[in-house]
Formats: C-alpha cells, sequence, structure tokens
C-alpha cells in the first residue's frame, strides 16, 4: 500500500490548506554593464511569449523593436511579474505591475574609474576624476537635450530666426540643419557613446568626426560651466579627489583629440585643425562612419530614447 497523504490536493488545495495570499515588493537597484547581452536575453524573452489578440505576430515585432533599443523595455520584459513567478515553485501568480525609472543614485564611480597615483607623481598627463565626472555630466546633458530638441522639432529644418530654440541642433554647422530625424538621433546617441567611455574607466576617445564634434561641444560647455557655477561644480564633485589635473580642458584637446582619425599628412596642423578639415571635406551624412584605426562599436547598442 502507498503512504497516505493528508496534504490537499487539487485547485482549491490553497484554499483549503489556509495559504495566505501575499504582496510582495521588491526594490532593487541596476546598473546596466552589458547592454548587447541584457538586449539578446530580452529578446529571447519576447520571442518565447505567446501574444493574444488580432495581430499577435504584430505584437511581438513592436515589442521586440522596444526592447532592441531601450534599456527599460528589455528589463520590463526580462522582470516582468508573471515571467518571474513562473520560474518558482509552489506559488501562482494573482496579478502585479512593474515600475522602472532612471535613478542618479547609481552614478560611476569617477574616483575608483580614474585613480590618482598615491604618489603624488605629476609627470604624465592624465584624465581626472573631477575632470570625469564634469564632463560625463555635460555629455548626459547635451544628449538629453539633442533629444528634447527632437521631441520639440522633429524633422523641422533649423532657421536663422529660431536658432536659439534649438538647445543642440541650432550650434552645428548651417549645412546640418535641414538634416533627417535619423541623423538627428544619431548624433545625440554619439555624446551617449562617449559618456558610456567614461562610466567604464576609459578616455573617450572619438571614433569619428560626429563624436569628435560631440566631444568639442562637451568640453565647451563644461568650460562654460566651471567658469560660470564654481560653486555647483563643487557641489557636484562631493568627495571626489582633487588634483593638479582638474578641469584641464587645453590638456583634453591635446590629449582626447588625434588618437584616432585622419592622418597628419601636413605637420603644420594640429589635431583639431586635422578635424576641422575632414568635417569641411565629409558630408554630415558620413561624420558616423569610424575611423579606420578605431575600434567600431556596437550596431546594436540601440538608442537611449
Amino acid at each position: 500500500m502507498g503512504e497516505r497523504n493528508d496534504q490537499p490536493q487539487g485547485p482549491h488545495a490553497a484554499e483549503e490548506s489556509g495559504a495566505q495570499e501575499i504582496e510582495a515588493t521588491v526594490v532593487l537597484g541596476l546598473r546596466i554593464t552589458d547592454w548587447p547581452a541584457l538586449r539578446a536575453a530580452a529578446r529571447a524573452a519576447v520571442e518565447e511569449l505567446e501574444f493574444d489578440g488580432i495581430d499577435p505576430e504584430g505584437q511581438r515585432a513592436q515589442l521586440l523593436r522596444e526592447v532592441a533599443e531601450d534599456p527599460n523595455a528589455a528589463l520590463g520584459a526580462l522582470l516582468h511579474p508573471d515571467r518571474l513567478v513562473a520560474s518558482l515553485p509552489g506559488i501562482e501568480a494573482l496579478g502585479g505591475t512593474l515600475e522602472i525609472s532612471v535613478t542618479d543614485d547609481f552614478a560611476p564611480d569617477f574616483a575608483e574609474l580614474f585613480p590618482l597615483d598615491d604618489d603624488g607623481d605629476t609627470g604624465d598627463w592624465t584624465l581626472t576624476p573631477r575632470t570625469a565626472c564634469l564632463l560625463h555630466t555635460q555629455l548626459i546633458s547635451l544628449s538629453d537635450a539633442a533629444y528634447e530638441d527632437l521631441d520639440d522639432h522633429g524633422d523641422d529644418p533649423v532657421t536663422v530666426a529660431d536658432e536659439g530654440d534649438w538647445t543642440v541642433f541650432g550650434r552645428l554647422q548651417q549645412r546640418t540643419w535641414s538634416l533627417h530625424r535619423g541623423w538627428r538621433r544619431a548624433f545625440a546617441r554619439a555624446f551617449d557613446d562617449l559618456a558610456d567611455d567614461l562610466a567604464i574607466g576609459e578616455w573617450p576617445l572619438p571614433r569619428c568626426p560626429a563624436e569628435d564634434v560631440a566631444l568639442r561641444l562637451a568640453l565647451a560647455d563644461a568650460r562654460a560651466l566651471l567658469g560660470a557655477q564654481p560653486e555647483s561644480v563643487a557641489d557636484m564633485m562631493g568627495d571626489l579627489p582633487a588634483d593638479l589635473y582638474d578641469y584641464d580642458w587645453d590638456g583634453c584637446t591635446d590629449e582626447l583629440f588625434g588618437v584616432y582619425g585622419p592622418d597628419e599628412e601636413d605637420g603644420d596642423l594640429d589635431a583639431g585643425q586635422r578635424i576641422d578639415q575632414l568635417l569641411a571635406a565629409t558630408h554630415p551624412e558620413g561624420w558616423f562612419l569610424n575611423y579606420e584605426d578605431a575600434e567600431e562599436r556596437d550596431p546594436g547598442r540601440g538608442y537611449r530614447r
């Protein structure tokens, strides 16, 4: 004879056993460290979903596009309550919602990413934690402003009359003023690409003409902010260590530009002048072509917005 089982069985077993309905709240602080891997996992999760309605495959295609471009959407696909609960034994989901928001609480630790020499050696120029922090802040701000320009103006051309209404694209060469939304979105991403370099402890070395222009704007804005609001910048730095090379914008120009890019055919030209020549000779549509000696960025990295 088999052993007797006194535990309630069947679909109403939870009610008969006095099982409780529980509302669980989980708060997670997350930092995305590998966007391509996150995107791939989210796409795989979407492929496994079952869609109802008139056009299930259309719904799937739309969600695949969203998770390919938006990290928040990718996280949403992976962290959906139904998906999480399905992996746990002995429980069923009664419903739930997921809220994802971007927080400033998990900013890069620039002191760790750009450590200073303990011996106080000042022989070689270095990108200091405070310089990296301020430059990163300006790159993110410019990216946000560029996306806001897109939201406000779309494909509308910049004109002399409304140049001041554009935060970013009115500052570019006039021959870019009539370019399409896709070009502008790619330029907004150039700020994010350089900011991402800083966020993982790498120098923001421009890999294409668009990034050269983006970094110039960020350096100009960082210099202007420091001159106009030094106390605000000091507050922004918090406990980051100070160094002799803090806010050395001329040093940034000398060290960050020209590592990749046009060859030094004319020895009398500095990196900035060579870049100016390249920009003048290249149609803006070609500004996103990688320099030959620069590593290509992930073509599937998507856009922040």
